[in-house]
């Protein structure tokens, strides 16, 4: 089921993959010249906080989490990239360190793309150069709704909020009319909404007797999407 006139999915969602879309082939050659290919296992740390930024990450295949922190080894996870989408290009343009970490929350195909590769064909290309500004005032965006639905939503509408955007991550692009499964833990969960894992368990039971969603071990199941977005205070009026 599409969510188009039901909820505004792109006020949550990164667009990195609208950078690469359609780029120019010797964009895009110049892009990848130096680029290699990595297989990590679901768990894998793909570059950590506060590390030297090298370069960029292209997921091909698979599914990573962002997160920070804190000193007790709690996360909170800021999203989850998908496959076609970019990683690790904010440190890379702004010559810093990676202001968060990355890891994957399953197995994965992922290229490393040098940092100097990157800049120059940014500098030789200006269609790249406009998408990756554009991609980066959209992000803004993206944070400061996230900022504002931490702030002003209980835990149950921001569970929602989640569940929603998940379900669009876990859609099967070469089969949409598959049914889609959001393979996640709980714990992993809790760190996307900002709460403790009991509080999630608790509100997936409640969904699970609503009707709204169903489960099998982690793997949860949304079965009305309406009924979700009611819940999440965040459908379009």
């Amino acid at each position: 089921m599409s969510l188009k006139g039901l909820f505004p999915i792109d006020k949550w969602s990164f667009k990195s993959q609208s950078i690469l879309k359609n780029l120019p082939e010797e964009d895009m050659q110049l892009l990848c010249k130096d680029m290699t290919e990595q297989h990590y296992g679901k768990g894998e740390v793909i570059f950590r906080e506060n590390n030297a930024a090298y370069g960029i990450f292209f997921i091909l295949k698979g599914k990573v989490k962002k997160y920070k922190a804190d000193k007790t080894g709690k996360e909170q996870i800021i999203y989850v990239a998908n496959s076609g989408e970019l990683i690790g290009y904010h440190a890379v343009v702004l010559d810093e360190r990676y202001p968060d970490s990355a890891a994957t929350l399953e197995d994965s195909t992922i290229a490393f793309i040098p940092k100097e590769a990157f800049l120059s064909a940014v500098a030789q290309s200006p269609m790249l150069a406009q998408r990756l500004l554009k991609n980066l005032c959209h992000e803004f965006v993206v944070f400061s709704n996230t900022i504002s639905l931490l702030a002003q939503h209980s835990v149950k509408e921001r569970l929602a909020v989640t569940l929603i955007l998940l379900r669009e991550k876990f859609k099967d692009e070469h089969n949409p009319s598959a049914e889609i499964c959001i393979n996640i833990s709980r714990a992993d969960l809790a760190n996307m909404v900002g709460t403790g894992s009991e509080n999630i368990v608790r509100f997936l039971t409640e969904f699970k007797t609503a009707g709204i969603i169903t489960t099998n071990g982690r793997k949860i199941y949304v079965k009305d999407v309406k009924k979700l977005i009611a819940l999440s205070g965040c459908g379009n009026m």
